[in-house]
């Protein structure tokens, strides 16, 4: 079946087919001269029985694709035109789907557990190698009012994205992840690191090329599905940790590299599950193993980068801004980088994850780091784990930019050398408690988010909160079971 997400690159040069499917209404106008080409594509592959089924999927609060597998005929003949429902309380569960609880204003027993309405967006429309004759397609929930719903991830970035776009500027994104491969299953308990839930190489292989048989058959695998995907990877790279390894995904639109992001990890999570491993993308899954997710942001004008003044790497008054922006706003968002209480055990002092809001040129232990060269000078920002949703973190990214350039912000000086010995300088929050206040008092984010989003995302990560602080954890039990 021909590539069905990659036709509007093709379509940017001479002799490429035609653009993809419009967009669902969202806060960023739909892409020009979209025609329904690629549904043709579709059918022709439901017709030859290439492909049977499809996957409409919604991305939930955090960052997992939920929804229904319809039969592909079905698909086109009622999904397309119509749309779906789905339960609401989709958009507004934990992490382990129990509902939001009375009183929230999220969907909930109180309300009677209601269907939204979600209209595919078949601008991301691909077929999926590593489920075999299927396609995913992500969607967009509507709220009662036909309007998007405000606690849709992608909407949440669609309406910062529009907020910049208000200012003349397009933003641009590329996502690093790193996530662990283990040998086993998660289908019991089991100790992870331990001997039955062990990490699939020994020791860390940093930047290494010898990779056993089985883990080069597994990244084999996930970047020829990727690719046949029409999301091919730029790079994969092995880590610091055992079994650990980032994959880099192209620099593209900042939509678009979510959109990517979420079916990649799914991708990854199903390949390992076939080869009877687990992928996790836990911020971290052990004592001492930390892993990010690192969002490289740029400007755009009329197509023209804006970061630098384009003579040797210098940020123009614009980065400058933005830079400032990002910083002012780092604890105050902290929430969206880091949204659950394991998300915090990644700032370690002395790792590659940041303890400080400080920024740098090419430095890996700042919050913020500027990287690249003329033209592609970027802002590197290295605070969210590889458990963030990527939506809601680059909508924070985003926003923090907008304010620093809504209020003329002045970055302090760029810090050189280990900022996890910068003492004087403030601290990221420490803990999901720290964090929560600093989101719920925010008046720039209410102003970026609205209330409705700012209420919903306290609520998820309240119940997080309450969750891990009435539970006993093996911890307790091994340190105290025998000594109280």
């Amino acid at each position: 079946m021909p590539d069905l997400s990659r036709s509007r690159e093709r379509a940017e040069h001479p002799g490429g087919p035609t653009l993809p499917f419009p967009r669902a209404s969202m806060a960023v106008p739909p892409r020009p001269h979209a025609h329904a080409a690629p549904l043709e594509v579709l059918k022709k592959a439901v017709k030859n029985g290439s492909v049977d089924t499809v996957l409409c999927a919604v991305v939930d609060p955090h960052g997992r694709l939920a929804g229904k597998r319809f039969d592909a005929r079905h698909f086109l003949r009622q999904v397309v035109p119509h749309g779906a429902e789905m339960c609401a309380y989709l958009l507004s569960s934990a992490i382990d789907m129990n509902p939001a609880p009375a009183g929230s204003g999220l969907a909930s027993m109180e309300g009677g557990f209601p269907d939204f309405h979600v209209i595919p967006d078949l601008s991301t429309l691909r077929i999926t190698p590593w489920l075999p004759k299927a396609a995913i397609v992500l969607a967009d929930a509507m709220s009662e009012r036909g309007e998007p719903a405000a606690l849709n991830p992608r909407e949440i970035l669609g309406n910062q994205l529009a907020r910049l776009a208000a200012r003349g500027l397009h933003a641009k994104a590329g996502l690093e992840t790193e996530f662990v491969l283990y040998q086993g299953t998660f289908a019991s308990p089991r100790t992870v690191g331990g001997p039955e839930l062990a990490p699939l190489t020994a020791a860390g292989g940093d930047y290494g090329l010898h990779q056993p048989p089985i883990v080069a058959r597994y990244l084999r695998r996930l970047e020829h599905a990727l690719a046949g995907a029409g999301m091919p990877v730029e790079a994969v790279k092995g880590e610091a940790a055992a079994g650990q390894f980032e994959v880099t995904l192209p620099y593209q639109d900042a939509l678009r590299a979510c959109d990517q992001h979420v079916v990649f990890k799914q991708a990854a999570q199903t390949l390992a599950r076939q080869a009877g491993a687990e992928a996790t993308f836990m911020a971290a899954p052990q004592t001492g193993v930390g892993s990010g997710l690192h969002l490289h942001v740029s400007l755009h004008r009329a197509g023209t980068p804006v970061f630098t003044h384009g003579d040797g790497g210098v940020l123009s008054p614009t980065g400058e801004r933005a830079i400032a922006g990002l910083l002012d706003m780092l604890r105050e968002l902290a929430l969206l980088y880091a949204p659950n209480t394991n998300s915090y055990k990644r700032y370690v002092p002395g790792s590659f994850a940041p303890t400080r809001m400080v920024w740098g040129v090419d430095n890996r232990t700042c919050a913020v780091r500027v990287v690249g060269h003329g033209p592609s000078l970027r802002a590197e920002v290295r605070v969210p784990g590889a458990d963030a949703n990527p939506y809601l973190a680059l909508a924070a990214v985003i926003a923090a930019i907008v304010h620093g350039l809504e209020h003329n912000l002045v970055p302090p000086p760029r810090w050189r050398g280990n900022t996890h010995t910068a003492r004087d300088e403030p601290a990221l929050p420490a803990s999901l408690e720290e964090a929560i206040p600093l989101l719920e008092h925010s008046a720039g984010a209410e102003k970026a988010f609205g209330e409705e989003v700012v209420s919903g995302l306290l609520h998820l990560a309240q119940a997080e909160l309450d969750h891990q602080q009435s539970t006993v954890t093996d911890v307790e039990q091994a340190r105290w079971f025998t000594h109280a």
